[in-house]
């Protein structure tokens, strides 16, 4: 309400700083304590100092000091000697006497109650002065602004200015580190003040440079705030780098300052640095007028001036103005505190500073050596104060520049205004008084009342005088206010105002920062704390506008009471009530009123009590003065209060009604809970899995009588409606008014009574009972008879309410307040709850309407109306989601990719369209990765019992390995698929569930394409639809949505790089690695080979026409798969030929890693074909083919095979086992290379009796023999096998490790011939010369039969077939 001192920190450890500083004094002997003692008791400050020297005075005071700290442990007036520097950011404070000073900087602790609070703690201590016979003089604090663009505002680091008695000034860190000395001139330092950046408040005021002033007897130095700056932020990284290093001292940038020599004053003893001005165009011709004459000639435009104001002796206050310009800042070299060599430093580490251990002599050396001083500039006196017997003794600048305060020994407080230089206020009787400024903006709330709420914030002025001879601290309203605020502090404080912020900053560095800094601190040396004056802003405004501004201030007041969470809620109770009652403006206090019930820690009695009792007052008043606003606010939320307390009254109330039970509907809805029994209680076990959820989003959590009241009004004519806001807030409203009801604790027709009284319309209860129902379907679950018998018994009360089924309805028309209900359960996700309010609703019409129809004396019959109608489809719809629900909750396997369980409720399935059951059921199937055989098998089980038997007996197998739990899980999970697709039989038609699996595959298999077998397992779905135009459409779909891009890609990277290309190649053109793009490519050939043989059994069959099921025919939405596979248009075979035969070859090429470049192995018009639309015509090669092409052709055929055989190979001699289905050893790839062949124009007999002699070659004679039997031309393959005989006998014979001496006879006795052929033979070909043989024997026997008796070579294998029998009877 009023001015207020805070305390804001404390200092700690003030009994060491005393005794540091004071330290030198010694104490008195002890006779004299007493007379020191009885001293004290009285104000001795006054005779003290006439009486005696002012040495003596200083041994005395010390004297006092010492001996009542000892007796009262108290500090006394030690603190008036000492020079205090406080920082504005209240961090840092500095107190200085003679050499000596101290550091304290804020640290943060515990106090006793455990809440943070900010001490000053003493942080560094020592002698300041380096020259013999120097003080302290002056000190201030300046805090540097941090550089870095993320700071907030805080400062970076803070310099301690220190003025000396000898005329040296010089930079400290926090932490005393010296930084720089300068001495700008050789007398002492009378007073330092700093000016910082502001941020101008209105359009017109000239921004102030910032600067340090420095004030001497006769001369004030002023140094440029931005070259300060960058020197002591080069000299503190200096230091901080020879400290770290030793590298050697750079010279800082050298300071700009300015000195003028301040002519025509007796003494001065305080200044003030004003900062730019510039005068108006008629003062300035006075001006000139004055000082030029009759004929002085005035310039254009008014020169810019800096206004300093001293104040002293002889005037007692001196005003001088410096045209810009008019003198040249000069410049002086930063003389640094660091020895230019750091050798001595760096090794004397216990001393802490650099250049302190230097030696005597060189100590006196620097000593005589005092840099130059430059001469001041002259400046004469514009105007002052004159008053001969009055001297000034100090001056404080208000934070806008344009008034100062000025004490004189006469004990007045002068008030300056500085632009017309005349004293417009003055107070007397504040001897040795201390001043300081406050600026106070104006509060954001305050704004909404003003006149001039556009404009910038206004700001009001305060000014605080310090008076320690009667210890009174006073604030006093700007410029000719009352006083505002006093409060009696005690005599020895110090008041602490710097008057600036921090430095280095400026316009664009200032955007966005929430600098806190305090204007004002009162320090308390007895208690060491630190306070702040808090002056609110309406002390400053007229009375009328100062009500207004009361009002806001115990507003603030209640808002502050309603924040803590300790306040008893008796104490919050009296508080609010008084507050309430006090405020006068009706806009205020409802805001008061509307804070205090929206507040969440007061008690329901409380905000009852408090609204009754301003409702009562408001009453007593003229009906003419009262706000009606205010009064109706009062009684709705005392009729809104009111209810909350009944509700929760009938909740924990203990007797409960019998509920008439309305048995003969009830028993139907017996009979369909027993029918959906199982399915319900699956529902049940796969809901109530735990999940994680917040506490304070929980729909269970009990409802605040503030959350109440903020989604309930009160309209016009008395009635209460509740206000739709978010989905939770509106399931703890139905919570709060119907979940006791609901689970047969609270009386439902009090309840239902209470809530109809207060004017709740039926519509919008039946949505709140709903919400709730459906809300919490797993609790009611628990126990579905009760909860279904008291819903049942809520929804036929609130039917029966005033206003909820229309008197007029027609019964063969549709009710809105039952179609209220469909609607709520339509959207509901949670099926089996709506199912029951489905089921009961249903029950509660039927009634209904048949009452109805009695009423009218109509006949039984006549009772049907559309209303049921709708609810028997609504039912079976609702039954069928259920349904479907249970399925696509059943939990995948572990380890199993997909994510979570798809939610459906009736508006999800009709809005997913035709296909939206099936597209759901097949994401159902990729989750549950069920592969497409055993998906056939369930799908069978439906339609054929035989089929269901042997799953049974497969079945039964499975479950001897795996544990006979998850059997059964897995069975119960496949007889509800089969369940779902009972329900649907058009939705779920194999053919189409089939087609969506297909697709949801290839669509997870595109997300991830190194997941091969997702699209294996895509083609094999679609080999499985059996509707040959379905499967054509997807195909082509599938090709042109996803395949086609990424086997161009394989084509023309293979193409580039000439072989099977690397795994870091295909990932990065392919998008998978090599075996992936392997395994694609082998999809690939399938997936056109499918779209061939659809393509050829399209004619036969007619497309299949696609249904919906009776009840779900309204479905609106995305065409299903089958539908869009069944608007494709038609292929052209052989582009889809051509294309099987490139992917062939790319498989190929890829799986036994050959060398080829695909492409070439085409003509141009091949070429162009590839990768075209499939359903346009291209032009395609035709007639023979370049014979070139056919050689390359065929040699690359040819490879394929050789690669097949090694790859086949197997020692295992006669049986060959059976080979894999896919991969390169499978049996297909033979037949696939002849296909081929005959595609490419290559003879398929060179293959195959290529085939052949690779075979025997691998030593693989009896697969071999199979291929033989197919060869047409005969001879070519006799002489091609006779050479590989002849070599495998030459092995035997010649080149063998074991050369027996059979074999040597027998070679001796084999004819010359034979020999001579036999040792031309080079064994080293065969890849398997090691061959039984009984084998060898067998082929020569072949040999023989194949070649005609004619032929040139017929002889010599007859010579063979010789020598091998021989060799055999030798074994």
């Amino acid at each position: 309400m009023s001015c207020s001192l805070l305390e804001f920190c404390r200092l700690q450890e003030l009994k060491t700083v005393r005794d540091y500083l004071f330290q030198s004094q010694k104490t008195e002997p002890a006779e004299e304590k007493s007379q020191t003692e009885n001293e004290l008791s009285w104000e001795t400050s006054e005779w003290e100092s006439a009486w005696d020297s002012g040495d003596n005075k200083e041994e005395e005071a010390a004297t006092a000091t010492t001996v009542e700290e000892e007796t009262t442990g108290q500090s006394g007036p030690w603190l008036q000697d000492c020079v205090v520097a406080m920082s504005p950011c209240s961090d840092l404070l500095v107190v200085a006497r003679e050499q000596k000073a101290v550091f304290l900087s804020a640290k943060w602790r515990s106090n006793d109650s455990g809440r943070e609070e900010m001490t000053l703690a003493v942080s560094w201590t020592g002698t300041l002065s380096t020259d013999e016979g120097e003080c302290v003089s002056s000190s201030v604090c300046i805090p540097l602004a941090s550089q870095k663009r993320s700071s907030t505002g805080r400062p970076d680091w803070t310099c301690v200015v220190v003025g000396f008695t000898s005329g040296y000034v010089r930079f400290y860190t926090e932490n005393g580190v010296l930084l720089l000395a300068q001495l700008l001139h050789e007398d002492p330092v009378l007073r330092l003040k700093c000016r910082t950046y502001e941020i101008p408040r209105h359009p017109g005021v000239t921004e102030q440079h910032e600067e340090l002033s420095i004030l001497y007897p006769a001369a004030l130095v002023t140094i440029d705030g931005f070259s300060l700056f960058q020197s002591l932020r080069a000299c503190r990284n200096q230091v901080a780098r020879a400290a770290a290093a030793g590298s050697d001292v750079i010279q800082p940038p050298p300071l700009a300052y300015k000195k003028w020599g301040l002519q025509d004053m007796d003494t001065i003893v305080d200044h003030s640095s004003v900062g730019i001005m510039t005068l108006c165009v008629f003062d300035q011709m006075k001006n000139a007028s004055i000082l030029g004459g009759f004929n002085a000639s005035v310039k254009g435009s008014p020169p810019a001036m800096s206004q300093y104001v001293t104040v002293g002796g002889g005037p007692y206050t001196g005003f001088y103005y410096a045209v810009e310009g008019s003198s040249q800042p000069l410049l002086s070299h930063v003389a640094l505190a660091v020895a230019s060599k750091l050798t001595s430093a760096l090794f004397n580490a216990a001393s802490g500073w650099l250049g302190w251990n230097k030696n005597k002599n060189e100590e006196e050396a620097v000593q005589k050596q005092k840099p130059k001083v430059e001469p001041a500039t002259p400046l004469g006196i514009r105007f002052g104060l004159p008053d001969s017997r009055r001297h000034g003794e100090s001056i404080c600048l208000s934070p806008c520049n344009t008034l100062a305060g000025v004490t004189d020994d006469f004990g007045r407080v002068s008030l300056l205004d500085l632009a017309r230089g005349i004293s417009i206020r003055m107070w007397k009787g504040y001897r040795d008084a201390q001043l300081g400024w406050l600026q106070v903006p104006e509060e954001r709330g305050d704004r909404e009342f003003s006149p001039s709420a556009s404009l910038p914030r206004r700001h009001a002025l305060f000014l605080v005088i310090y008076a320690p001879r009667r210890g009174i601290l006073e604030v006093w309203a700007m410029q000719q206010g009352p006083r505002v605020g006093a409060f009696t502090v005690g005599k020895h404080c110090r008041l602490l105002y710097a008057g600036y912020r921090l430095m280095g900053v400026n316009s664009v560095t200032s955007q966005g920062w929430q600098l806190h800094t305090q204007q004002v601190c009162l320090l308390d040396p007895i208690t060491g704390a630190l306070r702040t004056v808090n002056i609110p802003f309406h002390l400053a405004l007229s009375d009328k506008k100062s009500e207004r501004a009361k009002d806001m201030h115990l507003l603030k007041r209640l808002t502050t009471i309603l924040r803590s969470r300790e306040v008893e809620p008796d104490i919050l109770e009296s508080e609010a009530k008084s507050v309430l009652l006090d405020i006068k403006h009706p806009a205020i206090k409802k805001q008061a009123l509307e804070s205090l019930l929206s507040n969440k820690n007061a008690p329901v009695s409380c905000l009852t009590k408090v609204t009754g009792a301003l409702y009562d007052v408001l009453k007593q008043q003229d009906p003419e003065e009262v706000d009606t606003a205010l009064l109706q606010l009062c009684s709705s939320q005392l009729k809104m209060l009111q209810l909350y307390s009944d509700i929760q009254q009938l909740h924990s109330a203990a007797d409960i009604e019998a509920s008439s039970k309305d048995q003969d509907s009830f028993e139907g809805i017996e009979e369909e809970l027993s029918r959906v029994g199982p399915t319900l209680q699956r529902y049940a076990q796969l809901t109530s899995r735990p999940s994680v959820s917040f506490a304070q989003d929980s729909p269970y959590s009990p409802l605040p009588a503030q959350a109440f009241l903020s989604q309930m009004e009160c309209t016009e004519d008395g009635e209460l409606r509740v206000i739709r806001g978010s989905e939770t807030e509106w399931n703890r409203l139905g919570n709060f008014m119907f979940w006791g009801c609901l689970c047969g604790n609270s009386p439902l027709h009090k309840v239902c009574d209470t809530l109809q009284e207060a004017g709740i319309s039926p519509q919008q209860l039946l949505s709140l009972l709903l919400s709730v129902w459906l809300q919490r379907e797993k609790e009611m679950l628990q126990k579905p008879g009760e909860t279904v018998r008291n819903l049942h018994t809520l929804l036929i009360a609130l039917s029966n309410m005033k206003g909820a089924v229309e008197e007029s309805w027609d019964t063969q028309s549709i009710s809105p307040w039952w179609q209220q209900v469909r609607h709520t359960c339509i959207q509901s996700h949670n099926s089996a709850a709506a199912l029951l309010a489905a089921f009961v609703a249903h029950r509660a019409a039927k009634a209904s309407i048949t009452s109805r129809a009695d009423s009218k004396l109509q006949s039984e019959w006549e009772a049907v109306s559309l209303e049921l109608e709708q609810w028997v489809v609504f039912v079976r719809q609702l039954e069928d989601v259920l349904v479907l629900q249970t399925l696509l909750l059943v939990p995948p396997p572990q380890g199993s990719g997909g994510g979570a369980a798809a939610q459906c409720s009736i508006k999800t399935l009709m809005e997913g369209g035709t296909g939206g059951i099936a597209d759901s059921v097949s994401k159902w199937v990729f989750r549950h990765n069920l592969s497409p055989e055993r998906l056939k098998e369930i799908l069978q089980k439906r339609e054929d019992k035989e089929a269901e038997d042997k799953l049974e007996q497969k079945a039964g197998e499975e479950g001897k390995e795996q544990e006979e739990k998850s059997q059964e899980d897995t069975d119960r999970t496949a007889e509800l698929l089969v369940a779902v697709c009972q329900r649907f039989p058009h939705s779920l038609s194999p053919d189409l569930l089939f087609a969506h699996c297909c697709w949801e595959y290839v669509v997870q298999w595109n997300k991830d394409p190194e997941e091969s077998r997702y699209l294996s397992w895509a083609v094999e779905h679609l080999k499985l639809v059996s509707s040959p135009h379905i499967q054509l459409g997807i195909s082509t779909m599938m090709w042109s949505t996803f395949i086609v891009k990424r086997l161009s890609a394989a084509a023309f990277l293979m193409e580039k790089v000439g072989k099977s290309p690397k795994d870091r190649l295909c990932r990065r053109d392919v998008g998978m690695g090599d075996k992936a793009a392997t395994y694609f490519l082998g999809c690939c050939v399938q997936l056109l080979q499918i779209l061939m043989e659809a393509d050829s059994a399209v004619e036969e069959v007619p497309a299949p026409e696609l249904s919906v099921e009776e009840a779900w025919f309204g479905a609106e939405g995305p065409a299903s798969i089958a539908e869009l596979a069944l608007e494709q248009r038609g292929v052209h075979y052989p582009l889809v030929q051509h294309h099987c035969l490139l992917a062939s070859l790319l498989h190929s090429a890829m799986t036994f890693s050959l060398k080829v470049k695909p492409l070439s192995l085409f003509d141009s018009k091949g070429k162009n074909a590839f990768f075209r639309d499939l359903t346009t015509i291209q032009l395609m090669p035709s007639g023979d083919m370049d014979p070139g092409l056919i050689s390359l052709r065929q040699e690359f055929l040819l490879r394929v095979l050789t690669a097949w055989v090694q790859a086949i190979d197997d020692s295992s001699g006669t049986s060959p086992p059976p080979l894999p289905s896919s991969g390169p050893k499978a049996d297909w790839w033979p037949s696939m290379c002849l296909e081929l062949g005959s595609l490419l124009q290559v003879n398929p007999d060179i293959l195959r009796r290529h085939l052949v002699c690779e075979l025997y070659n691998q030593g693989l004679d009896p697969r071999a023999e199979e291929v033989m039997l197919e060869v047409e031309d005969k001879d070519v393959l006799g002489s091609q096998l006779l050479v590989l005989t002849g070599q495998r006998l030459s092995y035997s014979l010649l080149h063998s490790q074991s050369q027996t001496q059979a074999a040597m006879e027998l070679l001796a006795r084999l004819p010359p011939t034979l020999c001579t052929w036999l040792k031309a033979m080079d064994p080293g070909e065969l890849r398997c010369p090691l061959v039984p043989l009984p084998q060898t024997s067998r082929l020569v026997g072949r040999l023989i039969e194949i070649l005609p008796e004619n032929h040139a070579q017929y002889s010599l294998a007859l010579h063979l077939l010789e020598a091998v029998e021989a060799l055999t009877t030798e074994d």
